[in-house]
């Protein structure tokens, strides 16, 4: 990147105190001397060397953050508490041939990790038994019919995933049954584990492998490593030969991208390298969906997030909850196909529920931001599938943890979803609310949670809440209404030289956000309306230079209003993409904030 792109200081970077989304702008400080050390020793251009100094990347930490490996950073599978048992459990399992299932959560990252466990069986040549709860009849997490039903089906052992951590009831229900359970989960927990035979979390009090930022999908990935470990030393049939965890590991990293967990340590090797195997597209299930989705080029952090994800999460929200397993895990191309595009249907039915939900909320959402600390909005009108993608939405706009409530009828109990804002543990909240009796369920993790409650409690619950967590959310205020600018410069600037210098320093997502930059006084010199809400513009600078780009949801923001209107000069800030059409690649931006500018 041209030496015109450098970092400026300021109170407030170009004096932008409140954009129009509110936020103040800021910079990423970055220590000269390091952004040096990083460009002579890994050959990278001066912006990827600035934004890993800026990023709190040490240098002794630099190689193995630019070239995050498995065999670098992957865990000693015995460091997690019950690993070493859940091992044993399961090798027994299918040495022996004992009929078992897999219990897993509706949304990616139980899918994903679900679909790992089936592969894995599948290749020591057993089937495993996949069971989802249907989120409207059954709820979140095992069950006392779940476990009934399966043990009328003549199952012996369950492994539950992304789930179960919490479940006692269930699980001693499932213990006097004669069923073995091996729990895999990473939700928060504050109490001691279950009944079952393993509960491996590395978010329980006694676990010691220092590894609770993993999903779920990260931790059956250790598991089936411990399992192969075990097979091994056991010398088992076929231990010559065991399954290649690497080929799971697309599976893994969408588990990992889409329950936001933060790409830092083995979690950015699983994400790294799963990309890599992804591209490759040997799981059919996926490449199904990608092409259903009209997806092309080389995959990113964006397919899994924003384009895989959603539509995998599909059928746990308003269909067959059982789809994202069975799509992820099988290999055969007229099921995938089959299955891909039923997702892909039943994608676009959320999107309309999600659309009319939000529409009806808004208004909710913003007088109850005026009055408490966490929003929360509710209708048993509201269908629980698309209640935790509203609360995300209505999260970003408020800048407040918002949780969303939607129920079957008046006469049940209302299933919330919550997502929260930086530096703002929701998760804990809620399992605080709990333990002093407002929720019949309810757990999760900082960023997100989920509950269920009765609908004459709900009152009580904005008042614990806000109390409990206005403290946090003043404290992390002025970080949920910043945005932090990474560097600065032209619009010529920007261009597949850039894309590609920020490509080293890849993948981004949580804990390692894409880069921000700042185009000082453009202005928009064209705009249209794209599918309903997007807007795809041009805008230019006083050199004349253009470059392309979209807005995403923006038409009925500010941001929308302003790039439509066309009519005044702005400070744009904006991410680099990468735009793959019809054999052609060119560099675009996404608008991620705009400012008044005098200019």
């Amino acid at each position: 990147m041209s030496a015109a792109l450098q970092l400026e200081r300021s109170a407030a970077f170009l004096g932008v105190e409140r954009s129009l989304t509110g936020r103040r702008w800021r910079t990423r400080d970055a220590d000269l001397a390091l952004v040096e050390a990083f460009r002579r020793r890994f050959s990278l251009p001066e912006i990827a060397a600035r934004l890993l100094a800026a990023r709190g990347v040490a240098l002794e930490g630099a190689e193995t953050f630019l070239e995050p490996t498995l065999k670098a950073l992957f865990p000693d599978p015995s460091s997690f508490a019950d690993m070493d048992e859940a091992a044993r459990v399961i090798e027994d399992a299918i040495v022996s041939g004992r009929s078992c299932a897999v219990l897993a959560d509706y949304d990616v990252d139980g899918g994903s990790s679900g679909a790992q466990l089936v592969r894995y069986f599948r290749a020591r040549g057993r089937e495993l038994k996949i069971y989802v709860p249907d989120r409207m009849k059954e709820g979140y997490g095992p069950s006392v019919v779940a476990f009934e039903r399966l043990k009328a089906e003549g199952v012996e052992l369950v492994i539950t995933v992304d789930c179960g951590a919490a479940a006692e009831g269930p699980l001693n229900a499932a213990a006097d049954l004669g069923l073995d359970v091996v729990v895999l989960d990473h939700h928060l927990m504050q109490h001691e584990p279950p009944k079952a035979r393993a509960v491996v979390n590395p978010n329980r009090m006694d676990c010691r492998s220092g590894q609770g930022h993993l999903t779920a999908a990260g931790v059956v990935l250790v598991t089936l490593a411990a399992v192969n470990r075990e097979a091994r030393r056991r010398g088992s049939i076929g231990s010559n030969n065991l399954p290649d965890l690497i080929q799971m590991l697309d599976l893994a990293a969408i588990g990992t991208v889409c329950d936001v967990a933060p790409l830092t340590g083995f979690n950015r090797a699983i994400v790294s390298q799963g990309l890599k195997i992804l591209r490759n597209g040997k799981n059919i299930g996926l490449a199904a969906l990608a092409e259903n989705a009209g997806r092309k080029g080389q995959a990113t952090v964006y397919d899994f997030g924003f384009i895989l994800g959603p539509r995998i999460n599909a059928g746990g929200r308003v269909g067959d909850a059982s789809l994202a397993t069975r799509l992820l895990s099988t290999e055969d191309i007229d099921e995938a196909r089959e299955l891909a595009a039923t997702l892909e249907a039943l994608n676009q039915e959320r999107r309309a529920r999600e659309a009319e939900m939000l529409a009806e909320a808004e208004t909710a959402a913003l007088a109850e931001a005026e009055q408490r600390a966490v929003v929360i909005v509710g209708s048993h009108r509201w269908h629980p599938g698309v209640i935790g993608i509203a609360a995300g939405r209505l999260k970003d706009r408020l800048m407040k943890p918002t949780i969303v409530l939607g129920g079957v009828s008046e006469r049940e109990p209302a299933k919330g979803s919550g997502r929260s804002t930086p530096g703002v543990n929701l998760g804990a909240a809620v399992a605080a609310a709990k333990e002093a009796g407002l929720l019949i369920n309810g757990g999760g993790h900082a960023a997100a949670a989920g509950l269920t409650v009765e609908w004459e409690r709900v009152e009580e619950l904005k008042d614990f809440l806000s109390e409990r967590l206005a403290p946090e959310l003043n404290a992390a205020a002025g970080e949920a209404r910043a945005l932090s600018i990474d560097a600065a410069g032209a619009v010529g600037a920007i261009d597949l030289g850039l894309i590609e210098a920020l490509d080293r320093i890849g993948p981004y997502g949580q804990g390692h956000p894409e880069p921000v930059f700042a185009l000082p006084d453009v202005r928009v010199s064209f705009a249209k309306l794209v599918k309903e809400e997007h807007v795809r513009f041009t805008l230019e600078d006083a050199r004349g230079a253009r470059i392309g780009g979209i807005a995403f949801r923006a038409m009925k923001s500010p941001l929308g209003e302003a790039l439509m209107k066309r009519d005044a000069t702005y400070h744009a800030a904006v991410r680099v993409k990468r735009n793959e059409w019809n054999d052609t690649v060119r560099a675009e931006v996404e608008i991620v904030d705009l400012a008044a500018s005098a200019g």
